[in-house]
């Protein structure tokens, strides 16, 4: 299909700036910010690695994930149907649906239905599973992936403001998913060994740590994103490996602009 093919009323395509990568995205929806590409960047992967990006929107994180050859694969979980499909598109429009399946569900159901089907015989849920996404059965074995990455809602419920947009909604707020739900799912899905990344806001960072040791994600590598140099961080990034020994890694700070506003060289190399 052309790219015009591709596109439906009210979407345009945007650069990646990153191997010839684009992704179809919709204004009026929520479109990716620096967070996603700061993630991409940051997590560790190998080019013959099977990543799970939950939470994907329009696909950024894994699109990104394949352009700089850090996965051989990624499957992406988005519970909103309109986010989804415009990921599978950017996926088409890359040539890389062979490489990148994206599935309309709820991240939730990875965990209810893994909960649900533990036989007497096996209380840690060893046996491989499925998940009802939708109404949609697929495979989602345990300990299938070396990668797992997730820009997740960052504000708690009802809390902060809201947006008149459902959609965006959904995105910002943990209304349809809760911080824990993630990261159960990613422990569930990793190899042990395997690398679990997310961005998040450092208000909840202890939260974040607390829940990923309660599923056996050891946080080893963590940067503080910070506007300017010496201002507070307004968002963090963390890699956290299953299973792995403690010990935590802290890079040095990133900051995003110079004092005369614009864009700091490190952050311009994130963006190729």
């Amino acid at each position: 299909m052309t790219d015009s093919e591709l596109l439906k009323d009210g979407e345009r395509i945007d650069d990646l700036q990153c191997n010839g990568f684009r992704i179809i995205q919709n204004p009026a929806h929520f479109c990716f910010g620096m967070d996603a590409v700061l993630l991409a960047n940051f997590t560790t992967g190998k080019k013959s690695g099977r990543g799970m990006d939950l939470g994907t929107g329009t696909g950024i994180i894994p699109l990104l994930m394949l352009a700089k050859s850090k996965a051989a694969s990624f499957t992406a979980i988005e519970i909103q149907e309109h986010m989804a499909d415009m990921a599978a598109r950017s996926a088409e429009l890359n040539g890389v649906s062979d490489r990148l399946k994206v599935i309309t569900g709820d991240i939730c159901n990875i965990v209810k239905h893994r909960k649900t089907n533990l036989r007497s015989d096996d209380p840690d849920g060893s046996s491989s599973a499925e998940s009802d996404i939708n109404d949609k059965t697929i495979d989602v074995p345990r300990e299938s992936c070396d990668i797992v990455t997730s820009n997740p809602p960052y504000i708690v419920d009802n809390g902060g403001l809201q947006n008149p947009k459902d959609s965006i909604n959904i995105a910002r707020h943990e209304i349809l998913v809760k911080l824990e739900d993630i990261v159960e799912a990613a422990s569930y899905l990793l190899k042990v060994g395997g690398c679990f990344s997310m961005v998040h806001k450092p208000f909840r960072m202890a939260e974040v740590f607390s829940i990923m040791k309660k599923y056996s994600l050891e946080p080893k590598r963590l940067q503080m994103v910070q506007p300017r140099e010496g201002s507070e961080p307004s968002v963090f990034l963390v890699e956290a490996i299953k299973g792995g020994r403690s010990g935590l890694k802290l890079l040095p700070a990133l900051n995003v602009y110079n004092t005369d506003g614009s864009y700091t060289r490190e952050l311009l190399a994130y963006y190729n």
